[in-house]
């Protein structure tokens, strides 16, 4: 059985996205959909000692209402050495964090480098898979020829990769169509985000909604453990 999960592309993620992208054999960064203004896309959240705030990347959005992930560039120079910046005063204190600077000044300076969105994400996504050893297949949307219709379109990219199972957010099971997976013996699976352990963070009360960066620089090598999927 090989397990497919299709997701767009998100700024630095939270830990329940990775628990995804390991629980799947392949996993399809979906970048070539209609970019979201104030969504996860190019921006996500962390702690700090006046309460959460969010990182935002600057992303060119005027008179470009339906562009996609893929085609969405990046406006300004230096928002990573800011970014990085604001996690060194918010997470200086945290137990791991002198050890993962070089870590994260690493992948900030990649980062830096990328013109586009997608690009960005990825090496975020990247980095981050190999520091907890996820080994899944990262493939993105371009690799595949692209249906119209939505959920058609999954159903397309899981066939092209071979899958007989689609592993996907709770939160399409409002909307997704599992009738036409069936039709392609594809078997629909929705991942849980309930029951996630509470680990040592900075800045109470807890929170889970904030960025992977945040457990890492919290639980060091123990990260996995604080994941589902381990």
């Amino acid at each position: 059985m090989k397990t497919v999960a299709i997701v767009q592309s998100n700024y630095v993620p939270w830990k329940g996205y990775f628990d995804l992208v390991h629980l799947a054999d392949e996993f399809v960064l979906l970048d070539d959909v209609q970019f979201t203004r104030r969504d996860w896309r190019n921006r996500n959240r962390i702690k700090t000692a006046q309460g959460p705030i969010w990182l935002t990347i600057p992303v060119e959005v005027k008179g470009r209402y339906h562009q996609t992930i893929r085609e969405t560039k990046i406006a300004e120079p230096g928002w990573a050495d800011r970014h990085l910046s604001s996690l060194r005063h918010s997470y200086a204190r945290a137990p791991h964090f002198r050890e993962l600077e070089p870590f994260l000044a690493a992948a900030y300076a990649n980062a830096a480098a990328q013109s586009d969105l997608s690009g960005v994400n990825r090496v975020f996504i990247d980095a981050v898979c190999e520091l907890l050893a996820i080994d899944s297949r990262i493939s993105t949307s371009a690799d595949f020829a692209l249906a119209d219709d939505p959920t058609e379109r999954l159903v397309s990219i899981c066939r092209q990769a071979g899958a007989s199972r689609y592993l996907s957010g709770p939160s399409a099971a409002a909307y997704l169509d599992e009738e036409l997976f069936r039709r392609d013996d594809i078997e629909v699976a929705y991942m849980s985000y309930d029951g996630y352990p509470e680990y040592p963070q900075l800045h109470p009360p807890f929170d889970h909604a904030v960025s992977i960066l945040d457990l890492i620089v919290h639980t060091g090598p123990e990260a996995r453990r604080f994941l589902k999927s381990f």
